[in-house]
């Protein structure tokens, strides 16, 4: 006995009920189920006009899951990946930009907890940072406040 096929509405319905999505991101995801007559654009168009799919949600949810690990360049990478406009980027960028250093010395405390001893382990806790996509000055006030408030007056930019 076959399985009844699921239309490609309740499919979108679906995925969106387990979490935010993307225009793009749905888009694909929906691509393999295409039947004949099914048309995905008027889809997409209708999940945005009955609010059911949301760029600025999905945004602010990628952000809210991905803050605690990940610094702002990767963040943005991420959003730009998955279709959203630059205008909603911006505006995000400027909220990140305020919480960097924060996360990256969390970031750092639970990876490493410890200033580094030497040259090569400082350079090591740098890179997995710089991997993360935190800039270069929240990189060096979070190693260099090594968990004490930062003292911005000696703060080395770059």
């Amino acid at each position: 006995m076959a399985k009844p096929t699921i239309s490609l509405k309740s499919r979108a319905l679906r995925y969106l009920s387990m979490r935010e999505h993307s225009r793009m991101e749905l888009s694909r995801k929906l691509s393999r189920y295409i039947q004949e007559g099914d048309n995905v654009e008027v889809l997409l168009d209708w999940l945005e006009a009955s609010k059911f799919l949301s760029q600025e949600r999905f945004s602010e949810s990628l952000v809210h899951r991905r803050a605690a690990r990940y610094g702002n360049s990767r963040i943005v990478m991420e959003l730009k990946s998955h279709g959203i406009n630059a205008e909603a980027i911006n505006s995000l960028k400027t909220q990140l930009a305020d919480g960097e250093v924060a996360r990256a010395r969390e970031v750092w405390q639970r990876k490493f907890g410890h200033q580094p001893v030497d040259a090569n382990e400082r350079m090591k806790q740098m890179r997995f940072l710089l991997q993360r996509g935190f800039s270069h000055r929240a990189i060096q006030a979070a190693i260099k406040s090594g968990g004490d408030d930062i003292d911005f007056d000696e703060d080395e930019t770059g």
